[in-house]
């Protein structure tokens, strides 16, 4: 029964497929009611090469995706100041926008601009904020993301993290010319990079906690194994190849261990820690059922994980000190599985099943342990948060393709990305 269990979820998660490199489109199909009205003028550019590029646009994409901006449209912008002395603010404040962004890319050089924006309360006229950044012409995206945080931060009083990264898995073709490639893009899904391309399945990658390296699963020796390879350099490693199962690496706070799920000599999948300095193993459960998925807590002293020694699927926790036992945390429903900590630990994502369906949900872990089912798709799975905590990135189907969608953590915001060819999987945020 547990060999059967495993292999389920193993051909679950390698059937969520069929390779591509496509950047993925935004589709918002859920906002918020009181979304702040923010208008993001077109900033002023008098280089061409700057003037291809557009700031404004990605900085105001940036703020309405996340749900809490209502972004004016151009067209109903009655004029287009750069700076903030230029500024109608009655006129503004007539078209009811709380909030208004102005400004400029500066040449400065063959390659080199200045990226200059600030940021006023139109309703009492006051600079919240004003800013100069850097770039090249490659970095002009970054520069707009950045700007976006900070913009998000200053209104909102949480870190944006417009700037931050994705990985994910993308599948193209039929067997047997299926492609498999592991891919990192920005948050929004532009500016996709190949990091592994393989014939065979690639899977759960996880993310350093420095950010700049992923751990993940690679079947390219037709066995699972675990892979750690360092983005800018594209070196990688093997860190566990050992016989049987290697599965789910998850890194800890101090980015010195991976916790893995591998399998005894007998099959039995259970929770280790290994040393990736010095390859030393240590085992964490030691128990009949599966016990697969680890998470670390954040001051790295306990593990988050999945097992059915209750009958099914349940999460549960256990300290690492000595004479830890499992805590068992999920009681709701019959599946609950793959948790995952949201930064600050006050909450914890997971895959739950209601009717047949799999949902993200999250638990409230600071007070009565209240459950939330944010999503209602027919198979959502692969939760990871933001790493602000204001969302979470998932693994969903759409019209029977594998897509990526983000919900916010209290579910009122909702938005797809989508490949336009083939399918997508297997998603990670990255740290700041």
């Amino acid at each position: 029964m547990i060999k059967r269990i495993a292999l389920a979820a193993l051909v679950a998660f390698c059937a969520f497929c069929p390779r591509s490199r496509a950047e993925l489109v935004v589709e918002v199909t859920q906002g918020r009611d009181d979304a702040i009205p923010i208008a993001i003028v077109p900033f002023n550019s008098g280089a061409e090469a700057a003037a291809s590029f557009d700031v404004a646009q990605v900085i105001s994409d940036d703020l309405a995706r996340s749900g809490r901006f209502k972004a004016m449209a151009r067209k109903d912008m009655i004029e287009q100041p750069h700076v903030g002395a230029s500024i109608s603010f009655d006129d503004w404040r007539r078209l009811n926008d709380d909030y208004i962004v102005v400004g400029q890319v500066q040449i400065q050089g063959a390659d080199a601009f200045n990226v200059v924006f600030e940021l006023y309360n139109v309703l009492n006229r006051q600079r919240l904020l004003g800013y100069q950044i850097t770039a090249n012409r490659a970095g002009l995206r970054l520069a707009s993301h950045q700007a976006a945080d900070m913009i998000f931060q200053k209104i909102i009083g949480v870190r944006g993290a417009f700037a931050t990264h994705i990985a994910y898995v993308s599948v193209l073709g039929q067997l047997p010319n299926r492609t498999y490639q592991l891919i990192v893009a920005d948050a929004d899904g532009l500016n996709p990079r190949v990091v592994m391309d393989s014939r065979e399945p690639l899977m759960s990658p996880a993310w350093s906690p420095d950010g700049e390296s992923l751990a993940y699963v690679s079947f390219e020796d037709r066995l699972p194994t675990v892979y750690v390879q360092i983005l800018k350099t594209g070196e990688r490693r093997r860190v566990s190849a050992r016989a049987g199962v290697n599965q789910a690496p998850a890194w800890s706070p101090d980015g010195k261990k991976l916790a893995l799920t591998l399998s005894t000599r007998d099959g039995n999948l259970d929770i280790y820690t290994l040393d990736l300095a010095t390859q030393a193993l240590t085992r964490i459960t030691d128990d009949p059922a599966i016990d697969t998925e680890p998470q670390w807590s954040k001051d790295g002293r306990s593990i988050y994980f999945t097992s059915d020694r209750a009958g099914g699927p349940q999460i549960y926790r256990i300290g690492l000190g000595p004479g830890g036992r499992p805590q068992r945390l999920t009681f709701q429903g019959s599946y609950n599985a793959r948790p995952r900590l949201s930064p600050d630990e006050s909450q914890m994502a997971f895959v739950t099943q209601e009717d047949g369906a799999y949902h993200i949900a999250t638990m409230d872990l600071k007070g009565r342990g209240d459950v939330q089912v944010l999503t209602h798709g027919r198979f959502d799975v692969s939760p990871s948060y933001a790493p602000n905590g204001e969302g979470i990135l998932y693994a969903t189907r759409n019209r029977g393709r594998g897509v990526l969608a983000v919900v916010s953590a209290d579910g009122r915001v909702q938005e797809q990305l989508v490949a336009s060819e083939g399918e997508v999987q297997e998603p990670a945020w990255s740290p700041f």
